[in-house]
């Protein structure tokens, strides 16, 4: 049996056809619903997690109800821990010096990116973002040492070639600008 939690997220063009098919998908299962909502441009997100079985039940009968305007999907068994607690809101406040950046146009791909990213070093999740504030891109922020961080950066980047992606990697990231991404990397959050 599966140690990691499963994650999956839908995107739909449609918030009426989204808040119907997630409304489906927790009635079909006994999932927890990390998040569900509208980001930027008009598209609403479902993202939920919990056993591999159960995840991939709802999942299926989100796909089912929302065909017709889903325009993204992903479903994730054994997602790694850290990406999981991100997905949910948890923030890591200890900073290491460095700080890699991984920066999707997809969010399905986001997620991918960074769970590759977190597995295959020794790194930790700062924050992931999935759309919201960022016109519908995905953005991790992870820290740990240097060569762990490039690694990372550069596992996370392969594991979702050839998408556009665009990444960033601050060796020593000053200490000022790290408690202002420790808190939030919104300009205005709330």
């Amino acid at each position: 049996m599966s140690r990691e939690p499963a994650i999956a997220l839908l995107e739909f063009d449609s918030v009426a056809i989204g808040t119907h098919a997630a409304d489906a998908m927790v009635k079909r299962a006994e999932i927890t619903t990390l998040r569900a909502g509208t980001v930027q441009p008009g598209k609403y997100l479902v993202l939920i997690g919990g056993p591999v079985a159960v995840v991939d039940e709802s999942y299926t009968e989100g796909i089912r109800v929302g065909h017709e305007a889903l325009t993204d999907q992903i479903i994730l068994p054994d997602v790694h821990e850290q990406v999981y607690a991100a997905v949910a809101g948890k923030r890591q406040t200890k900073a290491d010096d460095s700080l890699g950046i991984i920066e999707v146009s997809g969010l399905s791909a986001m997620l991918v990116a960074a769970d590759r990213a977190v597995k295959s070093a020794d790194v930790r999740i700062i924050e992931i973002r999935l759309g919201d504030g960022l016109g519908g891109k995905g953005v991790t922020h992870l820290t740990g040492k240097l060569e762990s961080v490039q690694a990372a950066i550069d596992a996370g980047l392969a594991a979702i070639e050839p998408l556009h992606a665009s990444h960033s990697i601050i060796p020593a990231l000053d200490a000022e600008l790290r408690k202002h991404i420790n808190k939030s990397t919104e300009f205005n959050p709330s």
